[in-house]
C-alpha cells in the first residue's frame, strides 16, 4: 500500500480516544498481584521486589495514533531497575517504539533511552537526562505515531523526531498494528552504569505509578481498523508536524540534554553511519 494511499484511507477515519480507565483499556499481564489498578481504575502501580517486577498491556492494538501516559518514576535510589513504556507489535520481526527509564542512585540523573525497531532492528538509540526530577510527580509521556514521523514528548516539548525515509532505503514501521506496554523490572547486569552499580534490595518495593492513559488512535482489530468516516477532520496527530515553536524546544533538548546518539558513534559504525543520519 503506498504512503498517499494509506493517507487518503486514514484521514477518513475518527479517532479513537480512549478514556483515561486503567479498567477499562488495560490488562496486568505478569507480576503476580505486583501490578494493582487503584482509584476506581484511575491510578495503577507497578512492584518491583528480589522476586519478580510487573507489568501490562493496553486491551487495543493501534495503528497509528497519539498515546500519553502520566507517570512517576520510582523515587530515592532507583539504580538497577529500569521503568519501560513503548509500543511493539507481535512476532519475531517486530515493530516497536520504545521509552526506557534507567534508575540511577539518589541524587543522580535518570537516563531516558529511546529506540525504534522495525521488523525486528532496532539499534537507533538516544538517550536523555530530564530537565526536572521525574520523581517527585507525574509527567506526561507522549509517543506520536503517524505515517510520516514518529514524535517523543515529554510534557509536551519533543525530544526526538524519527521520520519516515523509505524513500531512501530505511525502514519504517507502518504496517503492523501495536499494543502499548509497560513493565518494572530489574536489569542490574546493565542499566546502570553499564552493570557496574547494582540494584540495593533493602530500598525494595520499588514502585513506578501511572495516571491519565490516553489513546487517540484508531484501534485495530480482526485485520481492519474499527474507525468510522463520519469525522474526516478530527484527527489532527495523523499529518501532525513539529512547527517552528517545537522544532526549537527539540534543539534546547538535544543540545542540553542528549548523552547518547547513536548518529554521531562513529566508533560504533566504522562502515558508515546508517542511511537516516546523513539524510538533510
Amino acid at each position: 500500500m503506498t504512503t498517499s494511499l494509506l493517507l487518503s484511507l486514514l484521514f477518513s477515519f475518527v479517532i479513537l480516544a480512549s478514556a483515561a480507565n486503567f479498567n477499562q483499556d488495560i490488562d496486568v499481564t505478569w507480576g503476580d498481584g505486583r501490578g494493582k489498578i487503584l482509584e476506581n481504575g484511575h491510578l495503577l502501580t507497578l512492584t518491583l521486589d528480589k522476586f519478580s517486577g510487573s507489568g501490562f498491556q493496553s486491551k487495543n492494538q493501534y495503528l497509528f495514533g497519539k498515546i500519553d501516559m502520566n507517570i512517576k518514576l520510582v523515587p530515592g535510589n532507583s539504580a538497577g531497575t529500569v521503568t519501560t513504556y513503548y509500543l511493539r507489535s507481535e512476532g519475531s520481526t517486530w515493530d516497536e517504539i520504545d521509552f526506557e527509564f534507567l534508575g540511577n542512585l539518589s541524587g543522580d540523573p535518570y537516563i531516558v533511552h529511546t529506540n525504534v525497531y522495525t521488523q525486528g532492528k532496532g539499534d537507533k538509540e538516544q538517550q536523555f537526562y530530564l530537565w526536572f526530577d521525574p520523581t517527585k510527580d507525574f509527567h506526561t509521556y507522549s509517543l506520536l505515531w503517524n505515517p510520516q514521523r514518529i514524535i517523543f514528548s515529554v510534557d509536551g516539548t519533543p525530544i526526538r523526531e524519527f521520520k519516515d525515509l523509505e524513500t531512501t532505503g530505511v525502514a519504517f514501521p507502518k504496517s503492523q498494528p501495536m499494543s502499548v506496554y509497560s513493565s518494572l523490572w530489574n536489569a542490574d547486569d546493565w542499566a546502570t552504569r553499564g552493570g557496574l552499580v547494582k540494584t540495593d534490595w533493602s530500598k525494595a518495593p520499588f514502585t513506578a505509578a501511572y495516571r491519565n492513559y490516553k489513546a487517540d488512535a484508531c484501534v485495530w482489530s480482526s485485520g481492519k481498523s474499527s474507525c468510522s468516516s463520519t469525522s474526516p477532520f478530527q484527527n489532527s496527530w495523523l499529518s501532525q508536524e513539529l512547527d517552528i515553536t517545537s522544532q526549537e524546544r527539540l534543539k534546547w533538548v538535544q543540545k542540553n540534554y542528549m548523552i547518547y546518539n547513536y548518529c554521531t558513534d562513529t566508533k560504533r559504525f566504522p562502515q558508515g553511519l546508517p542511511k537516516e543520519c546523513t539524510v538533510p
